[in-house]
C-alpha cells in the first residue's frame, strides 16, 4: 500500500524537474541520428532507411539517456543528504522499487511522445509504402524494450556501488560491450539489435519476432539482476554484504532473482529464431551420405499448411520406394532444425527414425529405416517454427510465414530426400498448400498452382507439380501483370502495398523495352522455359536468382530511393530497365564477386545496354546528356579525388574510412568508368552493330561449369583489344 501512495508522489517530481525533460526532449528528437549518423540497417528500403534506423537509433539514445537520467535520481537524496532522513521514514526497499516503476513509466511517456512526434515525419518520408503497423512495432521493439533494459542496468549498477561516477563507468562499458564485442551476436547486443532490413512491400514480423525475443530475454535477465541489487540496497547504517543478509531473510526474495536469472538463461539457450548450423561453410558432411542401395524413390507427395498468423508450419509427406535389396534400408532426409517429426509409418506401421544433433547448411539430418518390403509408401507429420541458419543470424527475416508473405524452400517445405536415387521419372511431386484466399502461390520454376478447394474458413488449397528432392514455393499479397512481348510472355509479380510506386515507374512499359531489346540483341534468357517467365519480386534478402522458368528480383531494387538514383538512369522507368537487364547481365551471365573493388562487374555491360535502350527510347541527345555526359563528369572527378592521387594518405586512414572511401571510389568505376571503357570498345570495334555482336557471343558463349563466370579478358579478347586500348585519358 506505501508503494502506491509513493508512486504518484514520486512520479510528480520526476516529471517537475528539468533535467528530467531534457533527457525526455533529447530522446524524443534523437530518431534523428538514424538519418544522419548511425544505419545499422544496410539495406535501402524506405522502413529500413525512414524505420528501422530511426528507431533503433532512437532506442540507443533513449537507453543511454534514461541510464544516466536512473542514476542521478537514485543519487539526489544522497547529494542533498536527505537519505538518513528518508530512510528512517520509507524502507529504503520500498523506495528503490518506487523510483524504478516511476523511471519506466517515464520511458513510456518518453516512448508515446516519440511516437507522436515522428509519425507525420515517418509518414511523409517513407511515402507509399507507410504502413502503421510497421510503424508501432518498430517504436514499441526497437526503442521501447531498449530504454527499460537501460534503466534496468544503471540502477543495479548504482544499487552495488552506491557512486555515481562507478556507476556510469560500469553502464557504459555494459552499453559499449553491446555496440562492440556483441554486435555480431543477435543475442548478446541488448542494444543495438541485428535489423539489417525491413520490408516495404511484406511484413516484417519475423524480424520483429527476433528482437523482441532478444529484448525479452535481456528484460528478463536484467530483472534478475536488478533483483539482487535491490536485496543490497543499503539499510540500517550497513554496507552491501550486511544489507544483503538482512533482505535475504525472507527467503521468496532471492528466489525470485534465481528465478529470473534461470529462466533468461534458459530462453537464451533454447532460443528458437535460427539453428546450430556448422559455422564452416566449407562443410560437406551430409552431401557424403552413401545412397541407400538398391532403393528408388518413384515420387512422394506434400501436403503443407502454414499458420499465417503464428509464423509456424505444419506438414504430411509421403514417399513412394522401390526396394529391391530384400533387406531393411536407412533412408536420409533433410528437415529444417526447427521443426519436429511424429507419425512416421512405413506400409501403415511405425518405424524407428532418429534426427542428428549435427545440423548442416540450415538442414538437420533425418533417418528413417524402411522395411525389406518391394513397394514402401513412408508416410511422416512434420511442423513448427522454421529456423534460419546460425551462420546468417545477422541478417534474419527471409523465412517470414505471415499474410502478405510467405518463401519455404527445400527441407522448410517438406523433409528434403538425400540418399536415395530416382527412377526414369526422376522426383515426381505433388505439393497441396492452404492458404488465405488473398495469397498468391507461385512455385519457382515451371510449375503453375491451381486453386483446388475452397474452405469455409477463408482459405484455399493450391496445387503443383514439380520433379525434384526439394522445392521453393514464394506466397503473398501479389499482383500479376502479364507482359507479353514478341510471343515471350512475362508474369510479373509483385507485392501489392508497392502498386503505386510500380506504376509510377512504368514497370510495365519497363519490361517491354527491355525484353524487345535483350531479345532482339542477345537472345532468351537460358531459364526462360516455354517462351515463359516468371518474374517474381521477392522479401528483401539481399540479391536474386534464377532457374527453370522463373527469375527472382529483390524488392530493395524497386524501392523509390533505388528507382531514383541518377547513377543507374534519369527517371524511375530507367532504373526499372536497369534492374530488369540485370536478368541478362548478372544473372543469365554471371560475374565473380570475389574481389569486389573489380573495375568488372554486372553494373558496366548493366549500364550500357541501359543507355542503349534508352537511347532507342528517347534519342541520342537525351541519352548522350543524361548518360555519357554524367559518367565523364563523375570519371573526371573521380581522377581529381585527393586520396586516388594520393594512395598513400587513404591507406593511413582507419580502416572503416578506408572501406567507406573505396566503397564510394568503386562505385564510381563500375557504373561510370567501365561504360566510358565500353562505349570506347564500341567504337574501336567498328560501331554498335559489331558490338552487339559481340556481346550476343559472350551472352551466348559455352560455359565452363568450374568457372562460368564472364571475366574481362573473355571481354577484351572478344573485342580484339587491351586493357590499355580501353584507357580512358
Amino acid at each position: 500500500m506505501k508503494t502506491i501512495r509513493l508512486f504518484p508522489l514520486e512520479l510528480c517530481r520526476l516529471l517537475q524537474s528539468r533535467f528530467t525533460w531534457l533527457m525526455i526532449g533529447l530522446s524524443v528528437l534523437s530518431p534523428v541520428i538514424g538519418l544522419i549518423l548511425y544505419k545499422p540497417a544496410a539495406a535501402s528500403t524506405m522502413l529500413s532507411m525512414y524505420l528501422a534506423n530511426p528507431a533503433i537509433a532512437g532506442g540507443i539514445a533513449g537507453s543511454v539517456l534514461f541510464g544516466t537520467l536512473t542514476v542521478f535520481e537514485l543519487d539526489r537524496a544522497v547529494r542533498s543528504r536527505v537519505d538518513v532522513l528518508i530512510d528512517s521514514t520509507v524502507s529504503p526497499l520500498c523506495m528503490a522499487l518506487v523510483r524504478l516503476l516511476v523511471m519506466m513509466v517515464g520511458a513510456l511517456i518518453t516512448l508515446g511522445l516519440t511516437m507522436l512526434v515522428w509519425l507525420p515525419i515517418s509518414k511523409w518520408l517513407i511515402g507509399a509504402v507507410f504502413g502503421i503497423v510497421d510503424y508501432v512495432l518498430a517504436y514499441l521493439i526497437l526503442m521501447g524494450l531498449a530504454m527499460p533494459l537501460g534503466i534496468l542496468a544503471a540502477a543495479a549498477a548504482y544499487q552495488f556501488t552506491r557512486r555515481v561516477d562507478l556507476s556510469l563507468v560500469l553502464f557504459a562499458a555494459f552499453a559499449v560491450l553491446s555496440l562492440t564485442v556483441w554486435a555480431d551476436n543477435w543475442q548478446l547486443c541488448w542494444l543495438n539489435p541485428c535489423v539489417w532490413a525491413l520490408s516495404d512491400d511484406f511484413s516484417n514480423f519475423r524480424i520483429f519476432r527476433s528482437v523482441g525475443y532478444m529484448r525479452l530475454t535481456w528484460l528478463v535477465a536484467l530483472s534478475g539482476v536488478w533483483t539482487i541489487s535491490w536485496l543490497c540496497v543499503r539499510q540500517y547504517g550497513k554496507g552491501l554484504l550486511g544489507s544483503l543478509i538482512w533482505s535475504v531473510r525472507r527467503a521468496y526474495r532471492p528466489a525470485v532473482a534465481l528465478i529470473l536469472l534461470a529462466f533468461s538463461g534458459i530462453a537464451y539457450a533454447a532460443q528458437p529464431m535460427v539453428d546450430n548450423s556448422n559455422p564452416d561453410e566449407t562443410a560437406m558432411l551430409f552431401y557424403e551420405v552413401p545412397y541407400a542401395e538398391e532403393v528408388v524413390c518413384t515420387g512422394r507427395t506434400a501436403e503443407v499448411f502454414p499458420d499465417v498468423n503464428s509464423g509456424t508450419l505444419s506438414g504430411y509427406a509421403a514417399y513412394q520406394f522401390q526396394n529391391s535389396s530384400g533387406q531393411e534400408q536407412r533412408v536420409a532426409f533433410g528437415i529444417n532444425p526447427g521443426y519436429t517429426i511424429f507419425n512416421v509409418q512405413a506400409n501403415g506401421l511405425d518405424v524407428p527414425f532418429s534426427v542428428s544433433d549435427y545440423q548442416e547448411y540450415n538442414e538437420a539430418m533425418l533417418e528413417v529405416t524402411i522395411p525389406a518390403d518391394k513397394h514402401v509408401e513412408l508416410t511422416m507429420e512434420y511442423g513448427g517454427f522454421p529456423q534460419e541458419s546460425a551462420n546468417m543470424s545477422t541478417m534474419q527475416g527471409s523465412t517470414e510465414i505471415s499474410e502478405e508473405y510467405l518463401c519455404l524452400e527445400n527441407a522448410t517445405l517438406s523433409p528434403r530426400l538425400m540418399n536415395v536415387l530416382p527412377d526414369e521419372n526422376m522426383y515426381p511431386t505433388t505439393f497441396e498448400i492452404t492458404l488465405p484466399s488473398f495469397m498468391t502461390v507461385i512455385p519457382f520454376g515451371n510449375s503453375n498452382a491451381q486453386v483446388v478447394a475452397e474452405h469455409e474458413d477463408g482459405t484455399k488449397t493450391w496445387r503443383y507439380e514439380g520433379n525434384s528432392t526439394g522445392g521453393i514455393v514464394y506466397a503473398g499479397n501479389y499482383i500479376r501483370e502479364d507482359v507479353v512481348v514478341d510471343g515471350f510472355t512475362i508474369e510479373f509479380y509483385y507485392g501489392r502495398k508497392h502498386q503505386a510506386v510500380m506504376e509510377a515507374a512504368g514497370a510495365v512499359e519497363a519490361i517491354k523495352s527491355v525484353v524487345d531489346y535483350c531479345v532482339e540483341h542477345y537472345g532468351y534468357l537460358s531459364f526462360g522455359a516455354d517462351n515463359k517467365l516468371k518474374l517474381i519480386q521477392s522479401r528483401v534478402s539481399g540479391g536474386g536468382y534464377a532457374a527453370g522458368g522463373a527469375s527472382l528480383l529483390d524488392e530493395v531494387d524497386f524501392t523509390a530511393e533505388n528507382l531514383s538514383n541518377a547513377d543507374k538512369g534519369a527517371g524511375t522507368g530507367e532504373v526499372m530497365i536497369h534492374e530488369l537487364v540485370h536478368q541478362w547481365w548478372g544473372l543469365g551471365n554471371m560475374f565473380d564477386v570475389s574481389d569486389s573493388s573489380s573495375l568488372w562487374s554486372a553494373e558496366g555491360l548493366t549500364v550500357y545496354t541501359t543507355y542503349r535502350i534508352v537511347k532507342e527510347l528517347y534519342g541520342e541527345d537525351y541519352a548522350q546528356e543524361y548518360y555519357v555526359d554524367q559518367w565523364q563528369k563523375a570519371v573526371d572527378d573521380y581522377y581529381l579525388d585527393f586520396y586516388v592521387r594520393n594512395p598513400d594518405y587513404l591507406d593511413a586512414l582507419p580502416v572503416d574510412k578506408q572501406l567507406e572511401i573505396t566503397d564510394n571510389l568503386t562505385y564510381v568505376r563500375q557504373y561510370c568508368e567501365m561504360p566510358l571503357k565500353i562505349l570506347k570498345a564500341e567504337a574501336l570495334v567498328g560501331g554498335e552493330e559489331a558490338m552487339d555482336q559481340i556481346l550476343n557471343g559472350l551472352f551466348n558463349r559455352e560455359l565452363d561449369p568450374m568457372y562460368p563466370y564472364l571475366t574481362y579478358q573473355e571481354f577484351l579478347n572478344a573485342c580484339g583489344l587491351t586493357e590499355e586500348d580501353l584507357n580512358l585519358a
